[in-house]
């Protein structure tokens, strides 16, 4: 049996899947949108040991197996993958021919990383981010574009560019934070400054950002000094458990609940809630899975791997859960599920424009895992197989005092010049 064949086994005619292979196989449209070409065994073998987004994760890396064609067009064709068309001795067929493959198992490619010693250590922390952050700052220029925002936007419309959903991502955070002029912002996990340098600008607060990227922090650095905003801002390469100042107004947490680990959230939020004056207010802005019951953390997934290591993601009703229990009360909660899918579509397009130079920047490997990374992300955002969810959380004061007015309005409002 060919590889051509055990494809058009497994793989339905109606996904419009073509398909070639070293050994002179092929199936499927040949010249359509969507192409997948298994030039060595060396991918076979990757696939035999882990049929899984794993095994595919390593045989794409390689550029043992090449997607011809977009990668998120190719992605949401073959997912999910509906194998009850086979019959048993349609299995034992395919265990027959790559049985033999899956006895022999290759070195991973490079970019794979596996951790060691205490997970969520912040010795260990720090190495997950400096594997996922520490890229190129040039190379995250080219994806993320001038806004340098790793996180998702928010699109006033479908047709908004990514620069205007990003600052209104940052904007809708500071309305929904409350900041006005002379208050003192945390902004934690702070990525390349985004958020303090759009609060300090437009609000008129003093803020610190932290980070546990060098290279973020020295862009950040570089960005306030540029606009003239050292004597109110700052960032710093710190773990966010070192920040020593307390009595902030407002705390921002915009993707850094990822990193944190579930067992650790009393421990983050109990931080958090320790940081602001009464009346103070804590925006959270994290993905999530769409249920609690789902697992937290996949150890042998392609983006643990490859992506995010030691990344965990609960549902929004425990974050919530957590954040109550440390004393916070919810005031807000909202998805923008659809809004990161929008989101990575443009990333996704800022690297196909920029592919030469992210290669040459972080090598052909790298650039391989975020083109996969990203075109799956968008699909599972697409699938709600992950979300994004904003929620906002306010220290009480004296005798249940919130601050709140009686209804709160977060469409846009001018800001502080």
């Amino acid at each position: 049996m060919k590889l051509a064949d055990a494809f058009t086994m497994v793989i339905t005619p109606d996904r419009e899947v073509g398909f070639r292979a070293y050994d002179g196989s092929s199936a499927g449209p040949q010249d359509g949108p969507v192409l997948l070409d298994v030039r060595n065994p060396r991918a076979v073998h990757y696939l035999a040991a882990n049929p899984n987004q794993l095994g595919l994760a390593r045989a794409y890396v390689s550029g043992d197996l090449e997607i011809v064609g977009d990668a998120y067009q190719a992605l949401s064709r073959l997912y999910p993958l509906d194998l009850t068309h086979l019959t048993a001795s349609d299995k034992a067929k395919l265990a027959r021919m790559f049985l033999p493959y899956a006895l022999k198992r290759p070195a991973p490619p490079p970019q794979e990383r596996v951790l060691r010693g205490g997970r969520h250590s912040k010795r260990r922390d720090a190495e997950a981010i400096h594997h996922h952050y520490d890229v190129s700052n040039r190379f995250y220029r080219w994806v993320l574009g001038p806004s340098m925002a790793y996180t998702c936007a928010v699109f006033p419309d479908a047709e908004a560019s990514l620069e205007v959903a990003q600052e209104e991502k940052f904007d809708l955070v500071c309305r929904k934070l409350g900041l006005r002029p002379g208050m003192r912002l945390l902004d934690v996990g702070c990525g390349w400054g985004g958020m303090v340098l759009h609060a300090v600008r437009n609000y008129g607060v003093t803020a610190i950002g932290v980070t546990l990227s060098e290279q973020q922090a020295l862009w950040g650095q570089q960005a306030i000094a540029e606009a003239g905003l050292g004597d109110r801002a700052q960032i710093r390469f710190s773990d966010y458990r070192d920040v020593p100042e307390s009595g902030f107004d407002a705390v921002s947490s915009i993707g850094l609940t990822e990193h944190i680990g579930r067992a650790n959230y009393p421990s983050y939020f109990g931080f958090l809630y320790g940081k602001l004056k009464p009346e103070g207010r804590m925006l959270n802005h994290t993905i999530t899975r769409p249920s609690d019951a789902d697992p937290t953390h996949y150890r042998t997934s392609f983006i643990n791997r490859y992506v995010f290591p030691d990344g965990e993601l609960s549902g929004p009703g425990h974050i919530m859960s957590a954040m109550n229990s440390a004393g916070f009360e919810i005031r807000h909660e909202e998805n923008l599920r659809e809004h990161y899918a929008l989101t990575l579509k443009h990333w996704c397009q800022n690297l196909e424009e920029h592919w030469a130079e992210a290669v040459d920047e972080a090598g052909l490997g790298t650039a391989r895992v975020w083109r996969l990374y990203m075109a799956a992300s968008r699909l599972g955002f697409d699938l709600n197989t992950i979300e994004l969810h904003q929620t906002l959380g306010v220290k009480l004061g004296a005798g249940g005092a919130s601050g709140f007015p009686l209804r709160p309005n977060f469409d846009r409002q001018p800001a502080f010049v």
